[in-house]
């Protein structure tokens, strides 16, 4: 029996940004260990129109970031298998796989809050319909704690402009302000606007984007924090999902819900690097814990380092961040206990020492507690 030609599979995903270099990766990995395709790659950029060659491409299936209807409606007269690598759309019509931004937004909440920040805003770009969920669940988690969620998702035409209007808006808000921007671009606007109006970051505003462009985050002064995304993971799972619908000849309608890809952390740099809590004494043992929770600090510790008493410690803490002493010291070690995990080979015991457990067995337990899988699952299902 001959051997069957290897599927023909045109990648409609920009070269330009670090999420869609993922994305290539990650399709890139499960061809070379399952099926072999052939691919259809050219340069184009984000929201590029429908590309000429497609029109007389005879191929397979498609993997596609459809970020505007001239795209999708496109995709549609092919006839052949799409997977769409893009909540850009309000309403698919094809298999999604995309980052879980219900998930992206209670990390970066989280980060805010283990700060002492409480007041918050969104920054946007209405033209996706992944940045209004990440502000509908932004404005709905602020919501559920008694706060309000101020935010800017339109967009000036004219750069110049657009800063100056952010700038402005920015400083009508309360301070010290936490900001989430749908996307690292947008961060880097809202630092500029910071800067351009007097703004200081991050000790008047904190300022977190999401994709983790590293060359991005680290030219903004100071450097940005931003979500990471687990681009490879997505592409990966969209290359699986696609030879799924290539092999039953037909294409096939999207599932009930998208295919969401949780994000693999954060990546904190200057730009959250403050204590915003009004209690210098409670600012102290947070910068504390921050060094040191990794060194098996216990309560005790931070008592030693912040004369108080006990219950004054843990009221303040309730108060000011949401958390006791103690969570706060274990969330800072899982943070770590989670890096570790994907980016390095190193076994769960060196982990454990390395995050101040005394035994692996009680990382694993407090691991599974916190996530749900054991820390092995864990780097198995993230750490690609």
């Amino acid at each position: 029996m001959a051997a069957r030609s290897a599927r023909r599979v045109a990648l409609l995903i920009e070269t330009s940004n670090v999420y869609g270099r993922g994305l290539l990766r990650g399709i890139r990995a499960w061809s070379r260990e399952n099926e072999s395709w052939s691919f259809r790659l050219i340069e184009q950029g984000r929201g590029a129109d429908v590309p000429r060659w497609l029109a007389n491409w005879d191929g397979d299936g498609v993997i596609a970031r459809i970020e505007n209807p001239r795209i999708l409606r496109f995709l549609e007269t092919l006839g052949i298998p799409v997977v769409d690598v893009s909540a850009g759309l309000e309403n698919p019509d094809f298999p999604q796989v995309v980052t879980d931004s219900r998930e992206v937004v209670r990390l970066g909440l989280e980060h805010f809050e283990s700060l002492g920040l409480r007041h918050f805003a969104y920054c946007g770009d209405d033209r996706f319909h992944w940045s209004r969920a990440r502000e509908a669940f932004f404005r709905e988690a602020l919501a559920g704690r008694g706060l309000e969620c101020p935010s800017r998702s339109g967009r000036e035409s004219r750069p110049e402009t657009e800063i100056k209007k952010l700038g402005k808006w920015l400083a009508g808000l309360p301070k010290p302000l936490g900001v989430l921007a749908c996307y690292d671009v947008r961060g880097q606007e809202v630092m500029e606007a910071c800067r351009e109006s007097g703004l200081r970051v991050p000790d008047e505003v904190a300022v977190l984007g999401v994709h983790n462009d590293e060359i991005l985050c680290e030219l903004c002064d100071p450097p940005m924090s931003s979500v990471i995304p687990d681009a490879e993971r997505a592409g990966h799972e969209a290359a699986s999902i696609l030879e799924g619908l290539m092999e039953g000849g037909k294409r096939a309608r999207p599932p009930l819900a998208p295919r969401l890809i949780a994000p693999l952390g954060l990546a904190t740099r200057q730009s959250t690097d403050t204590v915003a809590v009004p209690d210098p004494k409670i600012a102290r043992a947070l910068a504390f814990i921050k060094a040191r929770a990794c060194d098996g600090i216990g309560v005790a510790d931070i008592l030693k380092k912040t004369p108080m008493a006990r219950t004054q410690l843990e009221r303040s803490f309730r108060k000011l961040i949401g958390r006791s002493p103690r969570e706060e010291i274990e969330r800072v070690r899982m943070l770590r206990v989670q890096e570790l995990l994907l980016h390095t080979s190193l076994p769960i015991s060196a982990i454990a020492e390395e995050a101040g457990y005394e035994y692996p067995e009680y990382l694993t337990v407090a691991f599974k507690r916190r996530h749900g899988m054991t820390p092995r699952v864990y780097r198995a299902e993230r750490g690609r």
